[in-house]
């Protein structure tokens, strides 16, 4: 589960297989076997997350190319990342 402190860092966990199909991000993750479609958008918040980076930082860089509520946009990277986050393809960074 993600906290609401918005200044603590989440980068891609090693071990992933990603690549591009039709403009979606898809994904294996070897550790567990499982394949996994991020998404347009969720492939750009995992391009983002190549260095440690803030949820605030995604936030406001999502915000900077879509037009896009603050609460709307952080809630959505908020719950995608809690997604990510238990099924181990991200890791807290301190």
């Amino acid at each position: 589960m993600i906290t609401n402190q918005l200044d603590t860092k989440y980068s891609q966990s090693p071990g992933n297989i990603v690549s591009d199909m039709d403009g979606e991000k898809v994904m294996l993750s070897v550790a567990n076997g499982k394949y996994y479609n991020l998404g347009e958008l969720g492939g750009e918040i995992w391009e983002l997350m190549k260095e440690p980076i803030t949820i605030q930082e995604l936030v406001t860089t999502l915000q900077s190319r879509y037009n896009v509520d603050q609460t709307d946009c952080q809630s959505h990277v908020t719950d995608f990342l809690s997604q990510l986050l238990e099924q181990g393809l991200v890791s807290v960074n301190s």
